[in-house]
């Protein structure tokens, strides 16, 4: 009889766990079909971002299906004389279609410039940026999380809002999950997002979940690499890793989707960089957040990155992923504000339910955030915006003076957006709800 009620017991768990996986099934291995497209008949798609350090360039574009002899013209502003850049391409086919895409690499720059991607005798339109001298100076960046989903053009007006109220941005940087899934019609989506933008100005993300294929293995397309191609002579085996100094400050940045056994290459890769930085300013960006807002997820990146950001001084860990705001100050042996800050944040249409840590300093929910990060001599300073208004959410100073280092809470005062409507009779909505009434008590 006993024998008999164990067999039971443990048919219903396989019965539970196997609907169980049959409710995920969907989220762990669906790929959505991509649907047929053409090329591009002329260059466009064009993108700048960085190549190996802060004084060059990569400009990458599409055009047609087979390779042609291609390249960027380059004028230095006002008078200059126009180079020729020459490129390189590559014909990528993806399920649905094949496009050839282009990359050429400019070097050694300072002052303003103008460019334009040639492909045969077909062009694109000119564009123009500038390159700020090397060395020690005051920067600023823009940092956005997941875009992901399409928010019927309010993506593009709020980001070039954003650098029309904060003009003094060199760049910008996304935490992963750019484009919704690796289609042809999500990155002519995530291209439209970053129109007037991406152009004018470096763009550099990291890799987030969806821009791999779901499965058992982990697989990312071709494509992504000959977008943002700074991860073709940074990687370490097949992670994305990459490393930019800019004047006092460098970014780290890392491919928290891998398995352990690649994030251990990572943490490794992450070591060495840190030991060799002599930087003042270190900044660490990922996709997962080392301390998750929605209970005991991401143990592991934690596990590989928290250590080493910690032991060699990170100031700051920018994040994505977990679609709200949240913002976590470390806190030394006697309870002082300390480094690392790490904040997540994204300007997704898609928000979550999280948990409240009493951890984080600061919240936001039902709302989309951008950050800018500036960097001027000993102090680093991270404002968050809400994109809507544009209105002040949070902000805080790391001012570093000899070997002392401190935190400035600007942000304290501001009131938390936490207003929320569950959906009549969603379960989890009203759970969530009652989660932030008792944390707002």
């Amino acid at each position: 009889m006993k024998k008999r009620w164990k067999w039971w017991c443990a048919i219903v768990l396989i019965a539970v766990f196997a609907g169980w996986c049959a409710t995920r099934w969907n989220v762990w291995f669906h790929n959505a079909p991509e649907l047929p497209y053409s090329p591009l008949v002329a260059p466009g798609r064009v993108l700048l971002t960085f190549a190996d350090d802060e004084r060059s360039r990569i400009v990458t574009w599409q055009c047609d299906s087979v390779l042609r002899p291609s390249w960027v013209e380059l004028v230095k502003l006002p008078d200059g004389d126009t180079l020729r850049i020459e490129a390189q391409g590559e014909v990528f086919a993806s399920r649905s279609g094949k496009a050839a895409y282009y990359i050429a690499r400019l070097c050694n720059l300072e002052g303003r410039y103008a460019y334009r991607a040639a492909t045969e005798d077909r062009v694109s339109a000119w564009f123009d940026f500038e390159v700020k001298a090397a060395g020690r100076r005051p920067f600023s960046f823009l940092y956005i999380g997941d875009v992901q989903d399409t928010l019927l053009g309010e993506t593009n007006r709020f980001l070039r809002e954003a650098l029309q109220r904060h003009p003094q941005c060199e760049f910008t940087v996304c935490g992963g999950d750019l484009v919704e899934r690796p289609t042809d019609s999500y990155w002519d989506e995530a291209f439209r997002n970053i129109e007037g933008i991406g152009q004018h100005m470096p763009f550099v993300t990291v890799t987030g979940n969806h821009d791999y294929f779901k499965g058992i293995r982990q697989r990312i397309e071709r494509r992504f690499d000959l977008i943002f191609p700074y991860f073709q002579t940074t990687s370490v085996d097949d992670n994305r890793v990459y490393s930019l100094k800019c004047a006092d400050a460098q970014l780290f940045m890392l491919d928290s989707n891998r398995r352990p056994h690649k994030l251990w290459q990572q943490r490794r890769w992450l070591h060495r960089q840190l030991e060799q930085s002599q930087a003042l300013w270190k900044i660490l960006v990922l996709h997962h957040p080392l301390y998750s807002l929605k209970g005991h997820n991401n143990l592991v990146q934690r596990w590989m990155f928290d250590g080493l950001a910690r032991e060699y001084g990170i100031d700051l860990v920018l994040q994505g992923h977990e679609h709200a705001y949240a913002r976590m100050t470390n806190h030394d042996a006697e309870g002082r504000p300390t480094t690392p800050v790490y904040t997540v944040s994204h300007c997704s249409p898609k928000n979550y339910r999280i948990q409240f840590d009493r951890r984080f300093d600061k919240f936001g929910i039902s709302s989309r955030y951008y950050q800018i990060v500036e960097v001027a001599d000993s102090v680093l300073t991270v404002s968050a915006y809400e994109v809507y208004n544009h209105q002040l959410y949070d902000s805080l100073r790391i001012v570093r003076r000899a070997q002392d280092t401190y935190i400035e809470d600007l942000g304290r005062n501001i009131p938390e957006y936490l207003e929320y409507t569950p959906r009549p009779g969603n379960k989890k909505d009203e759970k969530f709800a009652e989660r932030i009434r008792r944390y707002q008590q």
